[in-house]
């Protein structure tokens, strides 16, 4: 399966210049042969929290977006995440798109952000969610929860072989990201598709970029490397590979969890 990660600069509250964006990055990525393609966290508004309100929690117009664009081009979208309201709370919500165009999984972001405030505007999802693209049993977090190896766990546990990681962080804690990631992959065995913003987010603050494709071992498949702008990163990805890790360094087998 070819993963096309799209680190996208998402504009802060320019929905419809992002939302042109995405789609002509997509177009793009599907024009690259993508089997999927990754849009990063918060990308229809960028990471707003104090000042969200209905107009930009618009997760009806990226619902509409995601399954007419996947549908058209005949490839999956995993659809990062957008502010959306559901009854009376809003919430970091990720959508995921098969090639035929349907909503086949919707993720609320579980553990949130209180160091910016994220908990006081959003509400918290109350599941780990899990879904199969070409036949490949996925799952999705969403980017302060890559701190949260449990989490990680869980969706190894529940038969995952490529996490997506959908994310808008900032360039100060860059090196965290980068390990963060790459330890939840060797860990647990799975790939990583780890996807960032890039420029501006909050005001003067800098997404980190940084992308990366991470194999069961820890490999870098893909790398945006320290380079700020969008570019498309694009990776083969073999779960064949993967059960062959899995044999040869038999770290499930081996755990313990009577003892945890």
């Amino acid at each position: 399966m070819k993963i096309c990660a799209i680190q996208m600069q998402v504009i802060l509250k320019q929905i419809d210049l992002n939302y042109r964006n995405a789609e002509g990055l997509i177009r793009q990525a599907a024009a690259a042969g993508a089997d999927v393609a990754v849009l990063p966290e918060m990308w229809s508004g960028g990471f707003i929290t104090d000042d969200l309100d209905e107009q930009l929690a618009d997760g009806q117009r990226a619902k509409a977006f995601l399954s007419q664009l996947a549908g058209e081009l005949q490839i999956n979208i995993v659809g990062g995440s957008v502010a959306t309201k559901k009854g009376s709370y809003f919430y970091n919500t990720g959508y995921v798109v098969n090639r035929q165009g349907a909503i086949i999984a919707d993720y609320d972001k579980a553990h949130l952000f209180s160091y910016a405030g994220e908990d006081k505007r959003f509400g918290a999802g109350q599941q780990l969610v899990t879904f199969d693209l070409d036949g490949i049993p996925c799952g999705i977090i969403i980017c302060y929860e890559i701190r949260f190896p449990e989490w990680a766990r869980k969706q190894a546990l529940a038969g995952t072989k490529v996490l997506f990681v959908p994310a808008e962080w900032p360039l100060p804690r860059v090196r965290h990201w980068r390990v963060l990631n790459q330890a939840r992959a060797i860990e647990n065995q799975f790939f990583v598709v780890a996807v960032n913003g890039c420029g501006a987010a909050v005001k003067d603050q800098q997404n980190a970029g940084n992308s990366m494709i991470i194999d069961p071992l820890g490999k870098l498949l893909a790398d945006a490397g320290a380079d700020p702008e969008e570019k498309l990163i694009i990776a083969d990805v073999d779960v064949a590979e993967l059960d062959q890790t899995r044999k040869s360094m038999t770290v499930f087998k081996d755990r313990r969890p009577e003892l945890y």
